[in-house]
């Protein structure tokens, strides 16, 4: 016993003197956590953060076996479930973890959103977490087609034919992701660089920065609990609110597992592109309340195409969701602003209630 804590010391030691582990040890130690009704919506950073880890591990995984290209891919993904060891569960893990991980993302943006947590000086926490939720859905929208199944293609084939209809750029920009004038070989070949290689360097450097100016200005104290008793109950972040946490994660993988076990990740036919579209399809949930609004509206509104009009109206919109810290003066003065409670809430219950929307229609057709 004595030899190996000789030995632990050691290592501490060597360690300590070449990447400063007592440094990080006053830091964890240092950092506390405010504790009061509404302390349960800061484990949603750590379980995204967890989710978006597990999304890297079953990815690299699943990399050892994909082949991106038109000819190859679906059949690589077929050997992958079929033949290779707990292969449908890798595969299936990571297609869990990715609709999890933007939920946990929505309810996270949402409860900053309500809890008024961007205000100053937390803008540029709010700016980057609001980026790393489009490159999460940025995420969702080009692993899509890579199993290059006939699903997967036509709501890929549908997506970037809404994108095309963007004024001015959007020309450039659907023959940009679709790497010509339709959805090919070449088109999966894009969106598998944007995928396994764009994204992940964007949201690693967001991420990076998200946890630096979370660090540095600490948790947010919700202007409902400031100034009363409450206020002043903090906990240390090691070990108390990290085992907390832990708790959570765990809670999580259990989530996640079960349903990669009971639920696993369907292929489906090979798309072919000669093919008419089947029925039923239809976006993944998270982009369901957009796809949903945009059969709701008119052919024309004012004399403009009025897809064009839902496409800019979703731009418009999340640029507003972008600028809420600086367009919300009240609470940047420490004022109630209830006008801006009002419109999250607004929000959430608009995509909420379009997308169950969207899947009342798909269950009809």
């Amino acid at each position: 016993m004595e030899g190996g804590t000789e030995r632990h010391g050691k290592l501490w030691t060597w360690l300590d003197q070449r990447v400063g582990l007592k440094d990080l040890e006053k830091l964890a130690r240092k950092k506390e956590i405010p504790v009061h009704r509404h302390t349960l919506w800061y484990y949603l950073g750590g379980m995204t953060l967890l989710l978006f880890i597990m999304q890297v591990t079953t990815g690299i995984l699943l990399l050892l076996y994909y082949r991106p290209s038109a000819e190859e891919a679906f059949e690589s993904i077929q050997f992958l479930m079929a033949e290779v060891q707990f292969g449908w569960l890798f595969r299936s893990l990571h297609a869990w973890a990715a609709n999890l991980m933007i939920f946990t993302l929505f309810v996270h943006l949402f409860s900053v959103l309500l809890l008024k947590a961007y205000r100053p000086p937390r803008e540029v926490t709010w700016f980057s977490g609001v980026a790393l939720m489009g490159l999460a859905m940025g995420f969702g929208f080009t692993g899509y087609l890579l199993p290059w199944n006939e699903l997967a293609y036509f709501a890929t084939k549908v997506g970037t034919e809404i994108t095309s209809a963007v004024p001015v750029m959007g020309p450039f920009l659907g023959r940009l992701l679709k790497g010509g004038d339709d959805v090919t070989g070449a088109t999966l070949t894009r969106f598998y660089g944007i995928h396994v290689a764009i994204l992940p360097a964007a949201a690693t450097a967001l991420i990076g920065l998200h946890l630096y100016l979370v660090q540095k200005h600490g948790m947010s104290v919700p202007p409902a609990v400031e100034g009363r008793r409450e206020e002043t109950r903090r906990m240390p972040f090691v070990p108390n609110f990290l085992l907390r946490e832990i708790v959570g994660w765990l809670v999580a993988l259990a989530v996640l597992a079960a349903l990669a076990a009971y639920y696993p990740a369907e292929l489906g036919r090979k798309a072919d592109p000669f093919l008419p579209a089947p029925a039923g399809i239809k976006p993944e949930w998270y982009f369901m309340f957009m796809f949903q609004t945009l059969k709701y509206l008119p052919s024309h509104i004012l004399g403009i195409e009025g897809e064009i009009v839902g496409i800019l109206g979703f731009g418009l919109g999340g640029f507003f969701l972008l600028l809420i810290p600086l367009l919300d003066r009240r609470t940047a003065r420490g004022q109630p602003s209830r006008l801006f409670t009002w419109i999250g809430i607004a929000i959430i219950l608009y995509m909420m209630l379009f997308t169950v929307l969207g899947y009342m229609a798909s269950a009809t057709t």
